[in-house]
């Protein structure tokens, strides 16, 4: 068993063996001496069998508990491989609304068009916030190993060294859980 899983104490295996009456034992072993050895031998039977008892209740309660916790963390992650294909998809609807020209925005031609693709990459984030999909936080922080994965280093007189400067691919969390780092430049100090 482990430090938490829950285990009887004395005090314990002691109410459990206040119910068996000692007044029957006791009158057991009245009768001779070889018959009150037999009945203390009972009786620390007893005890260790109420023993074994309660902890395979508290062993049961651990078990019942750890599933639970399994079951949780199923439904809470199942989405998780599914999540990062999309988050390709999501990558790549944003790179199209970035290469789009200003000029081609206000054309009547594209306009819809572009309208549409911004409504797209607005439903993605919102199905994303549903299901506890965060886009994780870079520029101008400080490198975080376990949210951040450094591509490049760049020179910068503007930055302190090891500062996100620039977000190379954008990184998600689900829930409490990495999904995918952001894949960033990091400052260093100019040559």
């Amino acid at each position: 068993m482990s430090d938490n899983e829950t285990r009887p104490t004395d005090a314990e295996v002691e109410a459990e063996l206040k119910g068996v009456p000692e007044d029957m034992i006791d009158q057991s072993s009245a009768k001779d001496s070889s018959s009150g050895d037999e009945a203390a031998r009972l009786r620390e039977e007893l005890k260790a069998a109420k023993q074994d008892v309660l902890y395979a209740k508290a062993e049961t309660q651990n078990v019942r508990r750890r599933m639970e916790k399994d079951i949780a963390d199923a439904r809470a992650y199942a989405a998780t491989g599914f999540a990062r294909d999309i988050l390709s998809v999501a990558d790549n609807l944003a790179r199209a609304l970035e290469s789009i020209p200003a000029d081609l925005r206000e054309d009547e031609k594209f306009k819809n068009l572009v309208a549409g693709l911004e409504a797209t990459g607005r439903e993605i984030e919102k199905v994303f916030g549903s299901h506890g999909i965060t886009r994780i936080a870079a520029m101008g922080l400080p490198l975080d190993p376990h949210q951040h994965q450094a591509m490049i280093e760049m020179p910068s007189a503007d930055a302190e060294p090891g500062t996100v400067i620039s977000e190379l691919q954008a990184g998600y969390m689900i829930k409490d859980r990495l999904l995918r780092p952001a894949m960033v430049a990091v400052a260093k100090k100019p040559d």
